[in-house]
């Protein structure tokens, strides 16, 4: 009698298409924003205004609400406190490092981050700023142009960040995008239309 094959591995969770990441000034909206997304979206918790058992405090109120619309959650962070916490993946610089079982999620503003971005094999990368941002005011933006350049040379899904909202996600014709502050305008906006 031959042994029976192993069962096959689950296929892994499609990236979400679309991105709250937190920070200070949007804080006392994402409660809403959870609801507002379609489910399964993703979260990027931030939060670097909080210290200590405040940060993780809320977190962990966050991610129970984020997980209650089926949002993957995502904390900027290294990789063993995203699994001490109960992070679905890390975001930032640590993703650049192995994290078996964990979303890897990078940032890329030029080039050369992406490149180290395709090496390391991350699952995506956040390529920002796309259009002028407030969390950069004065910086320059990569515009549509110079998203596209970048994004064309991805190995890996690539997240529009930096200024995004529903209008300017359709103008860039880009389906994977995120925001802090700009997503909830751009939700209310595409509901309307």
């Amino acid at each position: 009698m031959r042994n029976p094959s192993p069962a096959p591995a689950p296929a892994p969770e499609p990236l979400p298409l679309l991105w709250l990441l937190s920070d200070e000034r949007n804080d006392a909206g994402i409660e809403q924003a959870f609801a507002n997304l379609p489910e399964a979206s993703g979260f990027v918790f931030r939060h670097y205004h909080l210290d200590g058992e405040k940060r993780r405090d809320r977190f962990t109120h966050l991610a129970s609400l984020a997980r209650s619309h089926r949002h993957r959650v995502v904390l900027s962070g290294d990789v063993e406190t995203a699994r001490e916490w109960g992070a679905d993946g890390v975001y930032g610089s640590a993703a650049l490092q192995p994290a078996a079982g964990h979303l890897r999620l990078a940032a890329a503003h030029d080039g050369a981050e992406l490149q180290a971005a395709n090496a390391a094999g991350v699952d995506g990368v956040f390529l920002s700023p796309v259009f002028p941002t407030r969390s950069h005011p004065g910086a320059g933006a990569l515009g549509p142009m110079g998203f596209a350049v970048l994004a064309q040379q991805s190995l890996v899904p690539v997240i529009a960040l930096g200024g995004m909202t529903a209008e300017r996600a359709q103008v860039l014709g880009w389906p994977r995008w995120g925001a802090i502050d700009g997503l909830a305008d751009g939700l209310r906006a595409q509901r309307r239309t």
